[in-house]
């Protein structure tokens, strides 16, 4: 690798790096605040809530990093043409196929962080984030115990006044009728969940128990610096763990089990998924191809890039909603992803044939007269 090789790409990779971690970053605190119930409602732990939040952080930058990679490679191109680097490397005889070297070297490795990514990472952390949230909703407690709410569980009714940090709960109400020969009610100014080898127990202090027997007038009072309440049998509740095509492994959307249930329902989530998964590494070297495509021929510091830049930015959005909309289609019709595949061949085949050849994209001559003269027109009333 040439010392241009290395400063192209150490220039396209810093760049990438910087806008995959701030876009990824931006994205994840969006939607991190949407699971902040989790602290608030269900009364997690900060580290359940990053942990929760952070898992989707892999899919999240397999998304992007095409999308990061492609303003990577447009702010490189820029400024190598605002400083004039890209005529001089031409005049001193770099062709265009050799200028685009360092760039696809960039983007191979991108790709293939996207290609762990989307193979392997991302649907493992699916994975774990789906058992993880089917834990916190099998988790009873963590969903009757909500400040300001009576919350009945049959013959037995609790209600807390309020959460504090550090899993803290005050004004504890509990209303024990489940045996039929006594009715307990229990007042505690505070307590804290506790769940170990033996079971789950809210661990009530500073309160007093009224026990109501039957056949009996007065109740027995009972005051408690501390009190272990059972809960055992509403802290968990057993259920399956069910996985979308998204939480599979790649090895089981290319042989899913015969006899799986959720294959037999959608089998055409797992084709659409496997091939997604396919296409993911291959959309870095198809937006980078079109970017020096229409960017990467030299231009001198006058000539206007607005158009060009124009022109990719169509063409991007253009590739990419085709794709979403073939890969769509393509749970009901396989065909689709042959179009996919197709499409993405003749761009870049397209791609290549203008940068071999040298084609420069600019705006028609008429089209810039047209505009000056609108923008003339605009502001000569202005100015008189």
């Amino acid at each position: 690798m040439s010392a241009i090789d290395r400063y192209i790409v150490r220039a396209t990779l810093l760049a990438f790096l910087l806008i995959v971690v701030s876009l990824t970053g931006v994205i994840w605190i969006t939607q991190a605040l949407r699971g902040i119930d989790l602290m608030t409602g269900q009364g997690q732990s900060i580290l359940v809530f990053l942990g929760v939040t952070g898992l989707a952080i892999p899919l999240l930058a397999m998304i992007i990093a095409p999308i990061a990679l492609l303003i990577a490679v447009m702010h490189t191109l820029n400024r190598l043409a605002t400083d004039s680097e890209i005529i001089v490397m031409n005049a001193a005889g770099l062709s265009p196929g050799r200028f685009v070297r360092p760039f696809l070297y960039a983007t191979c490795v991108v790709s293939l962080l996207v290609a762990f990514l989307s193979l392997y990472l991302a649907p493992e952390c699916m994975r774990a984030l789906r058992r993880w949230q089917t834990e916190i909703g099998a988790d009873v407690l963590t969903n009757i115990l909500r400040p300001g709410e009576f919350q009945k569980l049959g013959p037995l009714t609790i209600r807390i006044q309020g959460r504090q940090p550090g899993g803290l709960l005050v004004g504890i109400f509990i209303d024990d009728q489940r045996n039929p020969a006594e009715r307990i009610n229990i007042l505690a100014d505070r307590g804290t969940v506790q769940k170990n080898e033996r079971g789950s127990f809210l661990i009530l202090q500073d309160g007093n128990l009224q026990r109501f027997e039957a056949g009996k007038r007065d109740p027995a009072l009972v005051a408690f610096a501390s009190y272990a309440f059972d809960l055992s049998q509403f802290s968990n509740v057993v259920q399956t763990v069910t996985y979308g095509p998204r939480e599979r492994s790649f090895g089981e959307l290319i042989s899913p089990p015969p006899d799986d249930p959720v294959y037999k329902r959608i089998p055409g989530e797992f084709r659409s998924e496997l091939h997604d998964r396919i296409f993911a590494p291959l959309y870095p070297f198809v937006f980078v191809l079109m970017a020096f495509a229409i960017l990467g021929a030299p231009r001198t510091t006058r000539q206007n890039r607005n158009f060009a830049i124009g022109v990719l930015v169509l063409g991007i959005l253009v590739l990419r909603i085709a794709g979403f909309g073939l890969s769509t289609v393509s749970t009901s019709q396989p065909v689709a992803i042959a179009f996919q595949y197709v499409l993405l061949a003749a761009v870049s085949a397209g791609s290549l044939w203008m940068i071999l050849r040298g084609v420069i994209i600019d705006a028609p001559a008429n089209l810039l007269g047209r505009v000056n003269s609108l923008f003339a027109r605009v502001a000569s009333p202005q100015s008189q």
